[in-house]
C-alpha cells in the first residue's frame, strides 16, 4: 500500500513476504499455478503485486506523492525487506558463522544462509535482506515483552526511583539484574508466555521452577533474562544441527541490547562473544544498506556492510558463569518442556487456556 502511494505501482520486495500467502519461499516468487498453497490462502493471482529482489528499484516518487510528502519527484524507491531481516543485515550477520539476536518485543535468533534450509522441518526460512539468501529465524514470541510485563507488574519501586532521580528506568532494572548471581540461585524460567505453532506446541505455557526463601524480585527479573537467552540458545543449536554450521560469534540488537547486564548474560549463556554495533536501530541500518547497494553507492552487500556496520562493545563470556549456565541449561532448562508438557495439556483441558 505504501509503495503504491509513493510510486503509483503495485510492486513489493520479495524480502518482505513473511505471511500466510501463496509464496514460494525457495524461489522468492509467487507460487506457480496449481501449487497447493493457492488452496489454503483466499487470494487470487491478480490481487498480488509484482515482486522484486532486495536492493532492486520499486519505482520512483510520483508528482502526487511529492506534493504530499515533500520528497522530490523521481526519487528512487529501493526494495529492502521485512523488519527482522533488515535487522539481521544491519547487525552485519551476513554469514552463517555470525548469528544475530534481536531483543525486541519478539526475541529472535537468526542466521543467514545462501542455501535453502528449514531450521524447523516444514516451516520455511524467511527471505533475507541479502538478495538470494534466507534468514533462518527462531522466535520467542513474547520476548522482551516479558521485561515490560515484569516492570508493569513488579517494578513500581524502580520506576518511582527512576522518576525521582531522573535516572533512566533501564539503568535501575539493569542494576536489579546485576545484583543477582548468574543462574539466579537456581530459579529457572521457561519463557513460553505466548505459545508457538510448532516450537513449542500450542499447549505450552510459561513456567518458573526452583523457588526458595532466598529468592526476590531481582532473582525473578534476572531469571526472565536468562530464560530468554536459554530459549534462543536452544533455537541456535536447532539451527546449527540443520545447517551443520556452528556460529562462532553473536551480534545483538533491539531495545534489550542497550542493557549491559543482558548482553553479558547472553555471552555467558551461549559461551560466545557478543558484539553490539554502533546503533541499536539495526533494522533502519539494514534498509539503508539495501538502498546504498541499489543506488550503486556500494558495489555489493559485503562492501556496504564493511563500510556501514561498525562493531562497538564486545562482551566475552565469563568462564565460571558460562560453566554454571551450561549445567543449568543442559540439566534443567532442556528437560523442563518434556516434563511439564502433560501438565500443560491438562491445564489447557481444564481451563480452556490457551484457546485453540
Amino acid at each position: 500500500f505504501l509503495t503504491h502511494r509513493l510510486t503509483g505501482l503495485f510492486v513489493d520486495s520479495a524480502g518482505a513476504q513473511v505471511g500466510y500467502l501463496p509464496f514460494d519461499y525457495r524461489g522468492f516468487r509467487w507460487a506457480p499455478s496449481g501449487d497447493w498453497r493457492w488452496t489454503i490462502a483466499p487470494v487470487r493471482p491478480e490481487w498480488l503485486p509484482e515482486l522484486v529482489a532486495p536492493t532492486a528499484p520499486l519505482g520512483q516518487i510520483t508528482a502526487v506523492a511529492a506534493e504530499a510528502t515533500g520528497l522530490p519527484v523521481g526519487l528512487p524507491v529501493i526494495a529492502a525487506a521485512a523488519d527482522k531481516a533488515c535487522e539481521v543485515l544491519g547487525s552485519g550477520a551476513i554469514e552463517p558463522e555470525v548469528a544475530a539476536i534481536s531483543y525486541g518485543t519478539a526475541a529472535t535468533i537468526n542466521t543467514t544462509m545462501r542455501k535453502y534450509v528449514e531450521a524447523v522441518p516444514l516451516i520455511p526460512p524467511f527471505p533475507s535482506a541479502v538478495p538470494g539468501a534466507w534468514s533462518l529465524e527462531i522466535q520467542v514470541y513474547r520476548g522482551y515483552w516479558m521485561v515490560e510485563w515484569f516492570r508493569r507488574e513488579f517494578g513500581a519501586v524502580e520506576m518511582a526511583q527512576a522518576a525521582a532521580t531522573g535516572i533512566a528506568p533501564e539503568v535501575m532494572f539493569d542494576d536489579l539484574a546485576a545484583s543477582v548471581p548468574a543462574g539466579s540461585m537456581g530459579l529457572t524460567l521457561q519463557p513460553y508466555w505466548s505459545p508457538g505453532v510448532r516450537i513449542p506446541g500450542p499447549e505450552a505455557k510459561g513456567a518458573v521452577i526452583g523457588f526458595g526463601d532466598v529468592h526476590t524480585r531481582a532473582h525473578l527479573y534476572r531469571a526472565i533474562l536468562e530464560g530468554l537467552a536459554y530459549a534462543l540458545r536452544d533455537g541456535l543449536e536447532r539451527t546449527a544441527r540443520r545447517t551443520r554450521v556452528a556460529p562462532t560469534s553473536l551480534r545483538i540488537a533491539g531495545g534489550g541490547s542497550q542493557s549491559p547486564a543482558a548482553v553479558q548474560l547472553t555471552a555467558d549463556v551461549f559461551g560466545l562473544p557478543v558484539a553490539r554495533i554502533h546503533t541499536h536501530e539495526a533494522a533502519g541500518l539494514g534498509a539503508a544498506i539495501d538502498a546504498a547497494v541499489g543506488l550503486g553507492i556500494h558495489r555489493d552487500i559485503e562492501s556496504a556492510v564493511a563500510a556501514m556496520v561498525h562493531v562497538g562493545e564486545v562482551r566475552d563470556p565469563n568462564p565460571a558463569d558460562h560453566a554454571r549456565y551450561d549445567d543449568l541449561y543442559r540439566s534443567v532448562y532442556r528437560r523442563m518442556y518434556g516434563r511439564l508438557l502433560p501438565l500443560y495439556r491438562e491445564i489447557r483441558r481444564i481451563t480452556g487456556y490457551p484457546p485453540g
